[in-house]
């Protein structure tokens, strides 16, 4: 149980099953019809022949549960950004890989909103790249290849604590905090690297 940041595939994209099951068709469809209002193509994951499901170290999939308190990082969030972009860093529902001018609101039920907010993931990285100067994140060491529960495990099995003892800085003095910045700056990166949407389930 708990809350996830998933990445998802192009067969759940486009399946017509449940959401409880998987299924984002009518999110697509509903996102294709406001993109084609706007004057925009059309998106839709594309499928990559070879690839299905989870490979362990592959990189292929985002998969990320939200455990620690959020305190901490909504006030790294107030001091270093903006209301407006708050809400695009932590107010969406669907992470889209494209860039996004503003984001864009469908009257979509989803598990946790009466509606859904689509932001774009371009838009979502200079935001998280911006809190991860400000906490000193240091991001060669922190996983970024979507292992499943990699980064979760990283900040909560020790291996944060013990490099934040031979690497001080703002973010060794709230790990809670960082894993929020290494999150989303994680889940944007894997959004653009992998052409995928990433929603929270």
């Amino acid at each position: 149980m708990g809350i996830y940041l998933v990445s998802v595939e192009a067969e759940e994209w486009f399946g017509e099953a449940s959401e409880e099951e998987g299924g984002r068709g009518h999110v697509a469809a509903a996102l294709n019809e406001e993109l084609g209002r706007r004057g925009l193509p059309e998106y839709g994951p594309a499928a990559v022949p070879g690839e299905t499901g989870f490979v362990h170290g592959s990189g292929r999939v985002f998969e990320e549960k939200l455990i620690p308190p959020m305190d901490g990082f909504s006030r790294l969030c107030d001091a270093h950004l903006t209301l407006e972009e708050a809400e695009i860093l932590c107010g969406w529902s669907v992470l889209v890989p494209f860039s996004l001018e503003e984001e864009i609101r469908l009257d979509v039920e989803s598990a946790y909103t009466d509606s859904i907010m689509v932001a774009g993931a371009p838009q979502m990285l200079v935001l998280a790249e911006r809190l991860a100067a400000a906490v000193e994140l240091p991001t060669a060491e922190v996983p970024g290849m979507g292992d499943h529960l990699g980064l979760t495990m990283w900040f909560l099995d020790g291996a944060a604590k013990g490099l934040a003892a031979t690497r001080p800085g703002p973010w060794a003095d709230d790990l809670d905090t960082a894993f929020y910045v290494a999150l989303y700056l994680r889940a944007a990166q894997h959004s653009i690297r992998r052409g995928c949407p990433i929603v929270y389930t």
